[in-house]
């Protein structure tokens, strides 16, 4: 297994290679996207209803089921915690995550909420059958480090499944509002809280790093059609970063403001981003 030691403490700038400079140190939930915010949450279940059913389904094929105990980082509003206790049957599922709040009304059997931060080296929750991150390491420096410690959460056999953001950009196309404010949102996802989707093909080859068998991958994109959930979560989203997509330099209020109204039309027609889901499992 590789030394943690040896971990580099961040990837590349979204859309661009080495180490570029002006990286934000700011993190999700704070600076962008609070969870305070009342429309919050309904953004987070737009993409719950886009990307849970890839999720779950490949967290069926990998076993999740009864008797099992689960790690879920970055829990958000809980629709796959609940899925692995409603329906998947496990005995226990620790959702972890900066804020709860969503999480506080919940009385389910099996269910523990765990207020932390999956970033403080203080942190032990525990060993799992089952670790599960979506769209967690992308938002966060040092993410090799990140997925170096969850994988040494799992008991053996256990099995650590990781999902973060791919984008397939039409490259004969650049000047669309659509993909201007796509583009102009990395640049400041990156800018503010250091997003970075260039390191997510390399999850399985550090999955196989951390010596864990039957790695395997796969990438879904989810329809983008007109009114739907995902282009509802996307148009939101720009809503929410309207003024630090403006502070790119990249597009300005008129850009946007077509960039959204072409997600509601029946013109849309793109290859919206979609998930790359990477597992592997510990020997046992």
């Amino acid at each position: 297994m590789t030394d943690p030691a040896e971990f580099p403490d961040g990837g590349a700038a979204a859309g661009g290679s080495g180490s570029a400079p002006g990286r934000g140190d700011g993190r999700y939930g704070r600076e962008l996207f609070p969870p305070g915010d009342p429309h919050e949450s309904e953004r987070i279940d737009a993409a719950a209803l886009v990307y849970d059913p890839v999720t779950t389904r490949r967290l069926r094929e990998l076993g999740a089921g009864p008797g099992m105990r689960c790690l879920e980082v970055g829990a958000g509003t809980g629709t796959v915690a609940r899925w692995l206790l409603e329906e998947a049957g496990v005995a226990e599922v620790v959702a972890l995550d900066r804020d709860t709040r969503a999480l506080a009304a919940w009385e389910l059997p099996g269910l523990r909420v765990l207020t932390a931060d999956v970033t403080d080296e203080d942190l032990d929750p525990g060993r799992f059958d089952l670790v599960h991150a979506r769209f967690v390491l992308m938002h966060l420096p040092g993410r090799r480090r990140l997925l170096h410690r969850l994988a040494g959460l799992l008991r053996p056999g256990g099995v650590l499944v990781l999902g973060d953001t791919v984008e397939l950009p039409d490259t004969l196309d650049r000047s669309s509002a659509y993909r201007r404010t796509m583009d102009a949102m990395w640049a400041a996802l990156w800018a503010t809280i250091g997003t970075d989707i260039t390191e997510v093909p390399a999850y399985p080859r550090y999955l196989r790093e951390e010596g864990l068998r039957d790695v395997g991958a796969e990438v879904v994109c989810p329809p983008l059609v007109p009114g739907g959930p995902a282009a509802h979560f996307w148009s939101d989203t720009w809503r929410r970063m309207r003024p630090e997509l403006e502070a790119t330099g990249l597009v300005d209020a008129r850009v946007v403001d077509e960039a959204r109204a072409y997600l509601d039309s029946p013109l849309l027609a793109e290859v919206g981003p979609g998930m790359a889901l990477a597992w592997g499992r510990r020997e046992g």
